[in-house]
Parts: structure tokens; C-alpha cells; sequence
């Protein structure tokens, strides 16, 4: 037995036996004019006999390692309360919360059960599970509360709400600018929070002119609504394709989530430089040319700038058949505004031996937002040398031919 409750029954002790005195002494004559003031007095002590063993022989501790808890609205709060009992006799614990402000909700359950109170042997403790639910709807700020055992143990706990809380839903983005040409695909990435207490199904709408397409995914699938669950969130991918006519400027696009309780507007920025379009061809429109084995050929280009956009460092090249050579005049354009037209000269030299029939030279104009390719046909031709090389071989074999007739032919 501890020191302290070895103090508790003696003083226990003390006070019974003075309340044995105080009933004998109302039995005698002497003090029968007393015996009433007696009695009550011994009564009163009886009362507070019967109550110091609970005071002092039961020890009660309660526990949890983190009392003071910081998070945002509508957040479930578990704690693992250890109600422990240092004394030597059985604690009865009811057990109680207090000092919640209106509206938060809370369990406490032990086993599985909700638990009002809690029974401890001496030198153990039994572990009670609390959750405290913080409203979705709560001002920011620190909130005090009580864990107790009834007169027997207390336990401070101190929730700090890091924000001010809402009751409706959120559709944020961390980057709602984006800047592109008007021929390219404008994608955001954005987060639809359910600030409700109860699973929303959000159908998302875009405010766009005609010939606009937009579209959501979630969970790598283009989806028109997506679910949520309270006081969670999901990420969507907004794609927004204007057409590629569409004049350079800056655009508003508002993208909303909708329920029939509750909804968002996020409205995204976007920046248009234009559109990016190249035409590479000939000043007819004619892609082909004749050539002799050997020889050079130059033929004239034409690239056009079809955007709404000037195209900078546009390249020239080509891939053209087995020993061939292709070069160009200018090889690089530096600028080429909104629907100007530059000429460009190909200079395309046939192998040497190649046979006469068509070949393929691959050209294009690129830079890195933009490309046109065009397929030149090239036909390779017998030289005029060789034309008459040919008929003078010809005629020297027919003369022979006649020569041998004439000479051999009447034997």
C-alpha cells in the first residue's frame, strides 16, 4: 500500500472511531440535549469518510501524447486516450468530454463500444479511442476542450483550426495563365475540392464561342462529371483547343463544377499569339522538274507564311536519293511575317550515273513550332551527247549490216 493511501485509512480510522465516540456519548443522560447536534455531526463525517477513499485511494491518469493538434476545417481528429488507474483499488471512471464548442461532434469507444465508463484494476490502464470532428463550417482560431474521469482525472486538449473554414466547394488552379499559338492545345491543371459533408457528383462545363473544344479528364480518362467525396478533392486536366483562326489576344475561359447543391467557377487565362502555318511549293504549284544524269537543275521555291503568326528561323532542307546532292539559296529564313511570301532557290545535282526515270527529293520548311514538307519529282532525261553517241552506234551498225548484205548477200 502506497504512502498515500496508507494516510487515507488512518485518517479513515480516526473518523470512525470518532463517530463511535459521538454515538455513545448520545446515550447517556448527561448529553441527551446533545444527541441531536451529535448525530448530525456524525452523520457528516459518515459522508466524508465514504468519500475520501475515492479521493485519495484511487490514483486516476489520463493520457495521450499529442494535446494540442493543429488542422484545417472538417478534419476527424482521433486521439488514444490511456485512462490509467495508481491506485490499489478498483477505479470507476465515468468518463466524460466538455468545453466542445456547438456544432462539433465526437465518439468515444473502447472494444468496438461506445463508452461512458470505464472500470480500471489497480497499476493498468484501459485505452479509450476519441474522435473529434471539426466542422466544415468554423471560424479559424484555438479551441479548449476536456477529456475527464469524473472527479478523478482530467486531460486538457487544445485543436488549432489553421484556416477559416467553408461550407461549399473549391475549383482552384496554381497556374491559371498560359500563352500559346492558336493551332496548339492549351492545357491546365486543376484541383476540385468538396468542402461539403456529403459526396457530391460535380458536372463540369466550359463557356466557350462556337468552334471551341474543351475538354476534362480525371484519372487519365476524359470524363463530362466527376465524383468527390466529402471534404476531399481531385485533380483535373483542362484542355482547351480555340480554332486555329482565331486572332491573337487574351481569353477568358470559364470552367464550372455543378451540383445541385453547390458549385465553383474558375476562369482560366489564356493568351493567343496566333496561329503557325507554312506552304512550301513553286511559284506555279507545279512539283516537278527534268534533269540529265551529272547535271545541276535550279528550281525555284516558294514558302508562305498562312498563319496569323510571323514564323521565325525557318530552315531549309531536304532528303533526296542516293548520291544526290540538294542545296539551298537562302538555307535559313529569319523572319517571315503573316502571310508574306519568300522565294528560295533549290539547286538539286543528279548522280552521275543515275538511269534515266523519276526520282523523289523530300523538301521542307521547319523551325520548332512549325513545318511544311513538299515531294519534288525529278526526272532524269538522256543527255544530248549521248543521244547522238546512241544514233551515230545505231547508223554505224545498220552501215555495217548493209555493208555485209551487199558484199555477201548473192553468193
Amino acid at each position: 500500500m502506497g504512502a498515500l493511501a496508507r494516510l487515507c485509512y488512518l485518517f479513515h480510522c480516526v473518523l470512525l472511531n470518532i463517530f463511535k465516540s459521538m454515538l455513545a456519548f448520545s446515550m447517556s443522560a448527561r448529553a441527551k440535549k446533545l444527541k441531536t447536534c451529535f448525530i448530525s455531526g456524525g452523520y457528516l463525517l459518515l459522508m466524508i469518510v465514504g468519500l475520501m477513499p475515492n479521493c485519495f485511494a484511487q490514483g486516476v491518469t489520463l493520457y495521450t501524447p499529442y494535446t494540442k493538434i493543429s488542422v484545417p476545417p472538417g478534419e476527424s481528429i482521433t486521439y488514444d486516450i490511456d485512462v490509467i488507474n495508481n491506485g490499489t483499488g478498483v477505479a470507476n471512471a465515468p468518463f466524460s468530454i466538455s468545453g466542445l464548442p456547438k456544432g462539433w461532434n465526437y465518439t468515444a469507444k473502447s472494444g468496438g463500444w461506445s463508452v461512458e465508463q470505464v472500470s480500471v484494476l489497480p497499476k493498468e490502464k484501459k485505452t479509450i479511442n476519441l474522435v473529434v470532428q471539426v466542422p466544415f463550417q468554423v471560424n479559424k482560431g484555438t479551441y479548449h476542450f476536456m477529456a475527464s474521469a469524473a472527479g478523478l482525472g482530467h486531460l486538457p486538449l487544445t485543436i488549432v483550426v489553421s484556416k477559416q473554414g467553408t461550407f461549399k466547394t473549391e475549383f482552384t488552379t496554381t497556374q491559371p495563365n498560359t500563352q500559346g499559338a492558336a493551332n496548339s492545345v492549351f492545357t491546365y491543371t486543376a484541383t476540385l475540392r468538396n468542402g461539403t459533408s456529403a459526396y457530391q457528383v460535380y458536372t463540369l462545363n466550359a463557356n466557350v464561342a462556337p468552334g471551341w473544344n474543351v475538354a476534362f479528364k480525371a484519372d487519365y480518362k476524359q470524363v463530362s462529371s466527376v465524383t468527390v467525396e466529402a471534404n476531399k478533392s481531385k485533380d483535373i486536366t483542362i484542355e482547351v483547343d480555340p480554332p486555329d483562326e482565331t486572332p491573337a489576344g487574351n481569353y477568358k475561359i470559364p470552367v464550372t463544377a455543378a451540383t445541385s447543391a453547390t458549385s465553383a467557377t474558375l476562369t482560366l487565362d489564356m493568351g493567343v499569339t496566333g496561329s503557325y502555318a507554312l506552304q512550301l511549293s513553286t511559284p506555279t504549284g507545279l512539283l516537278s522538274t527534268k534533269t540529265t544524269a551529272g547535271d545541276e537543275k535550279k528550281v525555284e521555291l516558294t514558302v508562305k507564311n498562312t498563319g496569323t503568326a510571323a514564323v521565325k528561323d525557318i530552315n531549309l532542307q531536304a532528303t533526296a536519293p542516293s548520291n544526290w546532292e540538294i542545296s539551298f539559296d537562302p538555307k535559313k529564313i529569319d523572319n517571315l511575317d503573316a502571310g508574306a511570301t519568300v522565294s528560295v532557290f533549290a539547286t538539286i545535282k543528279a548522280d552521275k550515273h543515275a538511269l534515266p526515270g523519276d526520282y523523289m527529293a523530300n523538301l521542307e520548311a521547319k523551325n520548332a513550332a512549325v513545318s511544311s514538307k513538299a515531294d519534288l519529282r525529278v526526272s532524269v532525261e538522256t543527255s544530248l551527247v549521248s543521244g547522238w553517241l546512241g544514233l551515230f552506234i545505231i547508223a554505224v551498225a545498220v552501215g555495217g549490216v548493209y555493208y555485209l548484205l551487199r558484199k555477201y548477200g548473192r553468193r
